[in-house]
Formats: structure tokens, sequence, C-alpha cells
């Protein structure tokens, strides 16, 4: 057992359960912002970083700004800024797979500019390995893995989980970071909307013989978006949609088979490609939990809400979830009042529950638009992209929402300190 071993019952203030990317940012930022005293357990169900085989994941992020200002106030920042990509461009095209040319429909490259980068790529690996590093020097968090909570119970002054060691932890709130088939959430009651797209979402690395410029490419095809999203150096990453037995037919060719077929999407505007690390094949759904809390349990992140890839916000949304929550709980506990009432739960549900759900309908939406070949519906949608290619006010608006700087923003995702 990794750091935080406990003996019979510990009281913590909060209880986490998962290790992942939203569950050790809401740790940091509790740890570092909750007021003196303030105790965090990271129950994970997985080994702690420093025990694991370093496994190649063939994933790249995409960082929006407020996430990047959120990675910033809990000194992140400085650690991944020497290995992000900055988005400087970005090219929206819509043709079918054969098409000899792939005309420019709506791009954003001076609305980035005027307020600085938008969005970065990090790798999967090294956003892991800094929040993992982070996370492991904070006294206030006890990590608890691999562990897995069993089973819970609520009362008016706290909730007691149980262990798959069969230990107890007692903590005001319990956050559910245990992703889309959260058993805490199961275990809650709560019930989700959503669905599973005939869609699989294939990931991997090319290296170019060309360079990018900073510029991201979502190009549409009939079988759904296929990103080209930079990296440093002449390097991609790709997160390419495919119908669901298309999709696991390419996933099963040879190397050569599988890059010719990435090469016919990829196009030739950077020249030769090669693969440049591994590829993954993952399902594609969407869900949104009916309700964001109940007695003493707030969930975030994937548990709450799981979206279609194709704008790569899953993760920046989750980041949301971890700004807001930690400001509704160090709010609190200035203030003295129990974290895990009601009206605070409640405060975190009001500013994050629309949020999620409208984000999810979005890239539904956008998914049922474009992922298909029907002719007339493409020249309507494609003289929609080039209207508002042409309004800049509008380019502006979504510049912004993507970079999540729209609404009520937490002061986190602003760069400010609770």
């Amino acid at each position: 057992m990794a750091k935080g071993k406990t003996r019979g019952r510990d009281r913590f203030d909060v209880l986490i359960v998962g290790g992942g990317f939203v569950g050790r940012t809401l740790g940091l930022a509790l740890a570092k912002l909750a007021p003196k005293g303030f105790r965090v357990a990271l129950v994970d169900a997985e080994p702690a970083p420093a025990e694991e085989s370093e496994a190649e994941d063939a994933r790249a992020l995409a960082l929006s700004a407020a996430t990047r200002n959120l990675l910033a106030v809990l000194d992140l920042w400085p650690a991944l800024a020497p290995k992000a990509q900055a988005i400087a461009a970005i090219d929206i095209t819509d043709s079918d797979l054969n098409a000899a040319l792939r005309p420019h429909f709506l791009g954003f490259d001076d609305e980035l500019k005027s307020d600085g980068a938008s969005a970065f790529m990090v790798e999967h690996g090294d956003l892991k390995r800094a929040l993992a590093a982070a996370v492991a020097q904070e006294p206030a968090i006890a990590i608890i893995a691999p562990e897995t909570v069993t089973d819970f119970k609520t009362d008016a002054f706290g909730v007691e989980a149980r262990l798959g060691s069969g230990k107890t932890i007692e903590a005001r709130l319990l956050v559910a970071a245990d992703g889309k088939r959260s058993a805490l959430r199961e275990r809650a009651g709560i019930k989700c909307v959503g669905w599973s797209y005939p869609q699989l979402g294939i990931v991997t690395t090319v290296a170019h013989a060309r360079p990018h410029h900073g510029k991201a490419v979502q190009h549409f095809l009939p079988s759904g978006p296929f990103a080209m999203l930079p990296l440093t150096g002449n390097r991609s990453s790709i997160v390419w949609t495919e119908e669901t037995a298309r999709g696991e037919a390419i996933m099963a060719l040879d190397e050569a088979g599988f890059l010719d077929e990435l090469t016919k999407r990829f196009g030739l505007r950077l020249g030769e490609i090669a693969l440049a690390g591994p590829r993954q094949a993952f399902p594609l759904d969407m869900q949104v939990a009916r309700s964001f809390v109940t007695d003493r349990l707030a969930l975030i992140g994937d548990a709450a809400h799981v979206v279609h890839p194709l704008a790569g916000q899953g993760l920046n949304i989750g980041m949301r979830d971890v700004a807001a929550l930690a400001e509704t709980i160090v709010d609190a506990t200035r203030l003295g009042l129990d974290i895990g009432a009601a009206a605070q739960l409640e405060r975190y549900e009001r500013w994050r529950r629309f949020d999620s759900a409208f984000s999810a309908a979005v890239m539904d939406g956008l998914n049922r638009l474009f992922s298909n070949d029907n002719v007339p519906l493409r020249t309507l949608r494609d003289l929609g992209l080039g209207l508002v290619d042409r309004a800049p006010g509008v380019k502006r608006f979504l510049v912004r929402e993507a970079a999540g700087r729209t609404g009520t923003v937490p002061c986190l995702l602003t760069g400010e300190r609770l």
C-alpha cells in the first residue's frame, strides 16, 4: 500500500475515489488551496504511478486556455510548458474520403492569436507524470492504492466508506472520479441518459516530413471526424472516428496496411508520414448523469459526463468540474460550513450540470450532422460553415467558448487563486 496507509478507521475531509487526471487534480487543488489542516484521501484502483511499468499510451490531450490556467495555479504548467505544443490555427474541412480536393470551409487563426494560444497539446504520459509527482509531494494527500471502495453509507455528519481490504475510511464528502462506469454512481442509484455510437475511436501518433506550424486540422468524413493535432517537432496526434466494423478491420491490419488507410485520410500536405507511436481503439459513448450530487456524494469527470471526442473537450469539461467543486469546497471550509451538506453540493451541481449537458448535446449534434454522406445536407452544412467563417464576432465567441471563458467561470479557470 502506498502513502496514506490506514489502520482501522481514518478521518478525512474529502475522500476522492479514482486516480485519473480529474481525481488527482482535485486532490492537488484542495491540498494547495484549502485552509491548513484540510485532509484528502485518494483511493485509486491502479497501483501508484511510481510502482507502475510505464506502458506507452497513444493518446495526446488538448488543453484549453482555462485548463492551462488551472494547471498554472497548481504549479503544474511550468513542468508541462516545455513539452506542450501551442495550437496556432485550426482548419475545418468537409468532403468524402476520395475527394481530390479538401476545400477549406472554416478556420481560426487571428482569433487565436489575438487572445493568446487558446489550446495546447500535451502528451498523456507527460501530464500523468507531472500530476503524480505533484500529488506525491503533498503531505495533505493520503494515497491509498491499489484499492477500491466497495460500499459506503452516509449520515448527517459524514460518509463511511468500506475498502476492498475491509478497512474503513470516514470523510465529510465523497467524490466519485471513477470513470464512466462509476461503481459509486451505481451504488448511489444515480441514473444516466446516454447511448453508444456505432463508431470506434482510433488514436495514434505520426511523424511527417514537413512542419505543421501549430495548425490543427479537423476533417469531417462520412464515417466520422478525422483530427490531426500538432505535437512538438514534426509530429501530430491522430484522433480518428470510424464506423465500428470498418474501424475494427483497420485495427486488425498490419502496420503497412494501417498506415495506408491512415495516409488516405491524412493526405499529403505535410509530406510522407510514418507511425511514431502505438495505435489504440476504444468504443464511443455519450452519457450524462441525471444528477451530479446526492447525499454527501459529488460526481466529477467521466463519472458525471462522457462526450464524443470530436472536439477534444472531454478532459477540459472534467477540469471545469474540478475548478467548480474545489471553489465550492474551499469557500465552504473558510466559512466554517459543512462541505458535504446539500446546500454546498447544490451549488456545485447548478454550476456544472447544465454546462456539461449542453456540451454533450453539442458534440452529439455535430457528430450526427457531419458523420453521413447525404449530399444535400453536406451542401447546407458547408454553406453554414462558410457563413461562420465570414462572421468574426461568431468566431471569437466560439474560440472563447472552447477556451472555457464564457459564462460564470470558476476562479481557477481564469488563473486566480481561491
